[in-house]
């Protein structure tokens, strides 16, 4: 049986080190006052490997883990086991600020919410600014035509009637372009979108989706794109990778992996969208599958089993080991290895 880090080294070019390489990743989270302390285990033993220049899509709905695997990557939370390693260096578990400092320049981060992700009393021109200055980016004597450079990549024009404008001058989608300009700021290797047009008009979302592929391109950025929504993790990935309860279910090419998904939680999550034929009803709702588990109480095998219309016995004593459902598609699930054998 194969790992799931073969995709993302398969993605990288050839003869190149993968860019990000995560290995046992898990963060937990405590709750509760003294004397009835619990953990939530917000991400359980995740490995993942992305290539140079590669845009992988992460799918899940939430309380999946998405966001707080977005948030570990960036070491805006530390993780409890694990290492992330970027261009072949791990991080320390108790990193020094430069060392932080360091890996959060390679490692952006855009943020769901363009309303509250910005500082309310700072201009465009000092939000992007802000990074410029806290990674020595270029000299002062040159950060006005940085800031102006970035603005028109990201097709805030004519430039100059934004520099001066606080955010609550601004729509969402101007803001989200300043969340990604800031994000661009730093010159990172490694992008990560959270939910980045969750909160924006549908009329805007597929304009941010392309100003996002555009400049992963033309800077040769690796790209993280965390959604629930599937249409938008086909249309941006190149791969995607299905997370449930804190682990990874299912990765694979993402037309493969959305268009024929092997794992039930993806057929669920691929079933669960609005068909057109049917009056905007969903196919299956998942609130027929039951809930989510309890992230303070995992079960010892599949946390999907209880949701899962094709559980068996044995579904609820082991967690799957990955099984491989086609070229450089696997999955954590044990009907793929009877489908297989």
């Amino acid at each position: 049986m194969t790992s799931p880090t073969t995709h993302s080294e398969a993605a990288a070019t050839p003869g190149s080190s993968p860019l990000l390489e995560v290995r046992g990743l898990s963060t937990a989270y405590g709750i509760g006052k003294i004397g009835r302390h619990q953990e939530v285990a917000a991400l359980t033993d995740v490995d993942l490997t992305i290539g140079r220049g590669e845009v992988l899509g992460l799918v899940g709905e939430s309380g999946s883990g998405k966001t707080t695997f977005a948030r570990t990557l960036v070491y805006l939370e530390r993780p409890t086991a694990g290492t992330v390693s970027i261009d072949g260096e791990v991080m320390p578990k108790h990193p020094s600020s430069a060392r932080l400092r360091e890996h959060r320049r390679k490692v952006q981060m855009i943020f769901q919410d363009p309303y509250s992700s910005l500082d309310p009393f700072h201009t465009v021109k000092n939000t992007i600014t802000q990074p410029l200055r806290a990674f020595n980016i270029v000299p002062r004597r040159k950060e006005r035509a940085e800031v102006e450079d970035l603005l028109n990549q990201v097709g805030l024009t004519p430039v100059k009637d934004f520099l001066e404008r606080y955010p609550h001058e601004l729509s969402g989608g101007q803001r989200q372009r300043v969340g990604i300009a800031r994000a661009l700021a730093a010159r990172p290797r490694l992008l990560i979108a959270d939910e980045p047009t969750s909160m924006l008009d549908v009329s805007i979302r597929l304009t941010i989706m392309n100003v996002l592929l555009d400049l992963q391109k033309s800077h040769g950025l690796s790209l993280i794109f965390i959604t629930h929504d599937l249409a938008a993790a086909r249309y941006v990935s190149e791969r995607v990778a299905i997370m449930y309860a804190g682990r990874l279910v299912e990765i694979g090419p993402a037309p493969e992996v959305l268009g024929a998904p092997r794992h039930p939680y993806t057929m669920l999550l691929r079933d669960a969208v609005p068909d057109p034929g049917q009056h905007g009803l969903a196919r299956i709702r998942a609130d027929e599958r039951g809930e989510p588990p309890d992230l303070t109480a995992l079960p010892p095998g599949c946390a999907f089993a209880p949701r899962c219309s094709f559980a068996r016995d044995e579904c609820l004593v082991e967690f799957p080991s990955w099984r491989r459902a086609g070229e450089n598609h696997e999955v954590r699930c044990i009907l793929v290895e009877e489908e297989s054998s």
